[in-house]
């Protein structure tokens, strides 16, 4: 029996129950938004590891491809980050494996398997911390445990889940957010440097910094899809 650990959008942050269930297995895939090249380097000392470039690792992991074809203990995969980046013509690929919405999904559809583990990294809100378990058979055979891990573990809290906690945020509505996030959105187009953005809109830096990451990451985005990228 083959175990494969199958990760995602870990964002620079590698939990030590993660480790802990990655050391069973003989394979490791990890579904892009890395965000750092010695976490990746932690996750090739554990197993051999498989990996595709996300959004967030475009500055350092061109050697990384956006979509990998590949084959493990006689499964054929396909994995990617985002899945709007899929070939239409997915040929004799038997597992998609992708991320990006730091959702757990895992459903059947056109004869193939669909596998996003969610993200095993930073909570975000009421997001759960998940990664996923494939075991294998030497008859090709494979079943999928998901495995949650936002239950009775310490919070790793990201800047963008900090920085939605100060005085500056309490008590405003959804709408009061939306209007906040799009005059932020204006002030990126006229090219306005964040710090400067913070100090105009009476947010923290982290904040501001990370609404500019993801208005600038993400072409066409709009307010509400960056709240929604928080969990609002």
């Amino acid at each position: 029996m083959h175990r494969i650990g199958i990760i995602s959008d870990t964002h620079g942050v590698l939990r030590e129950e993660v480790k802990d269930i990655l050391r069973t297995c003989d394979a490791i895939l990890h579904g892009g938004d890395v965000d750092r090249l010695n976490l990746l380097a932690e996750l090739m000392a554990i197993a051999p590891t498989t990996a595709v470039q996300g959004n967030n690792d475009r500055n350092w992991a061109d050697p990384l491809p956006v979509i990998r074809n590949f084959t493990l203990h006689g499964l054929r995969f396909c994995m990617v980050h985002d899945k709007k980046q899929l070939p239409r013509d997915l040929g004799d690929r038997q597992i998609i494996i992708y991320g990006h919405s730091h959702k757990y999904e895992e459903l059947m559809k056109d004869g193939r398997l669909w596998l996003n583990p969610g993200s095993c990294g930073p909570g975000r809100f009421h997001l759960p911390v998940t990664m996923a378990l494939m075991e294998v058979d030497d008859g090709g055979s494979y079943r999928v445990e998901r495995i949650d891990l936002s239950a009775g573990t310490p919070a790793v809290l990201d800047p963008i889940t900090r920085a939605l906690t100060p005085a500056a945020l309490a008590g405003l509505s959804q709408k009061d957010l939306k209007k906040m996030v799009q005059a932020v959105m204006k002030d990126i187009d006229r090219g306005i440097p964040a710090e400067r953005i913070a100090a105009r809109h009476s947010l923290t830096p982290d904040l501001a910094q990370h609404i500019c990451r993801l208005y600038l990451t993400h072409p066409g985005i709009d307010a509400d899809g960056i709240l929604g990228k928080f969990g609002i």
